[in-house]
């Protein structure tokens, strides 16, 4: 018989005491999720702990969202039961309170954990045994623990459009949420909302045609979108170049400001590589989100959650826990009548993904803050100690969406009742609802953990810097994760937009790549495409006339200028060279050819008006015609 996960033991409502016989859980209840709901000091972090510690022993992975940093004590455990090693995670005012030193107040932790657990039949060899997976402690948006590089990728979803197109554009939707609500764009309706229209457009666009998507090209794709029409209107009409200019600036600001450089850097969210090592060793990902700011966490949280969509969608079916998602403290990310861009992703996994053998576990102290139409999809509920009255008929009116013929009065009995680390396990796999109190955790519960700490954690548990490859036997890699030494090419898919008014062309290839080399005396491997760089074409035409000499003529002048000379005062006679044919103009790019970004320098209307002026006065003062003539 399957090992089951051993929470604690049956609890005597009668006598008010444990007994002796074990709460045991089977971890394959989990594929159809679990809630865990009790108020601060109810025990609740422990519960969750220790599940967790279960999940470890039977080598099931797990990612680990922890909003105020207590879930990081899973990486704390000492199988030598040692006073130094508790030292250096006790508490140091805890220690000056009690008058004592760290050193003594860590050898009475270790003492007392020693007892805790051997009062539970648990020691060293079972301690040892929660190294069974590898563990890590991740920090989006800072370099405490592993940095996670979120804005490199907007990686295609897995999926079929032709049978799961609802699924995916409600994964599109969820994905231009959190995108716009990162840069200052709240509560929009992604149904009038220009902005959420055109950013969810070009998101299809690219995941349709299986194009990865990173942040640089999709600002390019805002300025100059992929598409002629949004519904009946032309793009231009929908919404005015001029004002998707600032929606790209304001995107553009997560990669120009200093602070957010760290999101481009380190692991890539990729959940093949998070859930297992190389070798193919189960890991549990701890995400320490406790320093980001309500928008960024709502941007980390969604986009990690249609991740693990994406990856679970790519599983085969099975009635087997696979993996396993804890959410600690989901307060606001699956509210009553309010839809965040969370909410959508964890509602379509709380539907789908126990098909795929992936259970989450949700925790929150606050019951009248989650959705419980949506946790009527969960089948395990763990209720602890509650705050209020009105806390507790919440609680009884989503259990008898799960239960259908609730005993309402006797749950009420049941849950007043219940005491500190005292939980109420309802599981619609099991014939009856039962007491049971925890049992003692094998890590220690230091509380919550700073950031200053998180590279010790990480040392401690061996988690390197270098993030770990995704296996291949569980997540097909994307070519650029297959093979790692090729480069990324340079420049963008999609072609910058020019200010309005500006007109633009590109100059034809007018001789193979052999013939360019040789003529210009180099030699150079045949590269794969052609790459357009930007640069700024002044061109005019001036008209002579003096009727006394019979001079009527045209002269064309022209300047071709690299964006790094527009700054300060342009000497325009530096750049000249032969006006251009408008006919050779007229050519048209390269099929798959990639582009430079636009300077800042090109970028601007008003300084493209000023330098055009400067170029008429220039070719004013100094453009000449010879006029011979005979003074006799």
């Amino acid at each position: 018989m399957k090992r089951r996960f051993f929470l604690g033991r049956l609890y005597d409502d009668a006598a008010g005491d444990l007994g002796e016989t074990p709460f045991t859980y089977d971890p394959d209840d989990l594929t159809t999720h679990g809630v865990i709901l009790g108020m601060t000091g109810s025990g609740k972090t422990g519960l969750g702990i220790g599940l967790l510690e279960e999940a470890a022993r039977k080598r099931i992975p797990a990612l680990i969202l922890d909003p105020k940093g207590d879930l990081t004590n899973e990486l704390l455990h000492f199988p030598r039961l040692a006073p130094e090693d508790f030292e250096p995670w006790v508490n140091p005012d805890e220690a000056r309170r009690a008058g004592k030193t760290t050193a003594e107040l860590a050898a009475e932790k270790a003492a007392l954990w020693q007892k805790g657990l051997a009062g539970w039949g648990l020691g060293p060899e079972q301690i040892r045994e929660l190294d069974r997976v590898g563990y890590a402690v991740y920090t989006p948006g800072s370099t405490a623990g592993l940095p996670v590089s979120i804005l490199a990728s907007l990686r295609a979803p897995a999926g079929d459009w032709g049978t799961q197109a609802e699924e995916l554009r409600e994964q599109v939707a969820s994905t231009a949420t959190a995108l716009l609500g990162l840069v200052g764009y709240h509560d929009l309706d992604p149904v009038t909302s220009r902005e959420h229209i055109l950013v969810a457009r070009i998101l299809e666009a690219a995941w349709r045609a299986g194009r990865d998507l990173d942040l640089g090209e999709l600002i390019m794709q805002v300025q100059n979108p992929p598409f002629e029409k949004l519904g009946v209107f032309d793009t231009d009409t929908f919404f005015p170049p001029r004002e998707r200019f600032g929606l790209a600036m304001r995107l553009n600001n997560i990669l120009a400001a200093p602070a957010f450089q760290v999101w481009t850097e380190g692991q890539p969210l990729d959940v093949g590589a998070l859930l297992y090592a190389a070798d193919g060793t189960p890991r549990h990902s701890v995400f320490y989100i406790a320093h980001l700011s309500d928008e960024e966490r709502m941007f980390f949280v969604t986009l990690l959650l249609t991740a693990l969509e994406s990856w679970t969608r790519k599983q085969s079916g099975t009635t087997a826990l696979r993996a396993l998602l804890y959410f600690d403290e989901i307060y606001g990310y699956l509210p009553p009548g309010a839809n965040p861009p969370s909410k959508g992703p964890l509602l379509r996994l709380l539907k789908q993904a126990r098909a795929f053998g992936v259970g989450l576990l949700l925790a929150t102290q606050n019951p009248v803050d989650v959705d419980y139409k949506a946790l009527t999809n969960a089948g395990t509920w763990f209720i602890g100690r509650l705050q209020t009255q009105y806390d507790k008929q919440r609680l009884l009116d989503g259990l008898e969406g799960v239960s259908g013929g609730l005993d309402r009065e006797a749950f009420d009995r049941l849950i007043s009742s219940l005491g500190k680390r005292v939980f109420l396990a309802k599981n619609v796999h099991e014939k009856a609802p039962v007491l049971f109190g925890t049992r003692w955790v094998m890590n220690y519960l230091a509380g919550p953990l700073t950031r200053e700490q998180i590279p010790a954690l990480n040392a401690l548990a061996g988690a390197g810097a270098t993030a770990p490859a995704p296996v291949g036997a569980r997540e097909e890699a994307a070519p650029a994760a297959r093979n790692p030494e090729a480069a990324e090419p340079p420049g963008f898919a999609t072609r910058p937009a020019v200010p309005a008014g500006v007109e633009e062309y590109v100059l034809p290839a007018a001789l193979a790549f052999a013939e360019a080399a040789r003529r210009a005396g180099v030699q150079a491997a045949e590269p794969d495409g052609i790459l357009y760089r930007p640069e700024l074409l002044a061109q005019a035409e001036v008209r002579f006339a003096r009727r006394k000499y019979g001079l009527n003529t045209v002269l064309k002048t022209a300047a071709l200028v690299a964006p790094a000379e527009l700054e300060g005062l342009v000497r325009w006679e530096d750049h000249a060279r032969e006006p251009f044919d408008e006919g050779v103009l007229d050519g048209r790019p390269a099929p798959d050819a990639r582009w430079e970004e636009l300077p800042a320098e090109l970028a601007a209307a008003r300084g493209l008006a000023k330098l055009a002026r400067d170029f008429k006065e220039a070719v004013y003062r100094t453009a000449s015609a010879e006029v011979w003539h005979n003074p006799h």
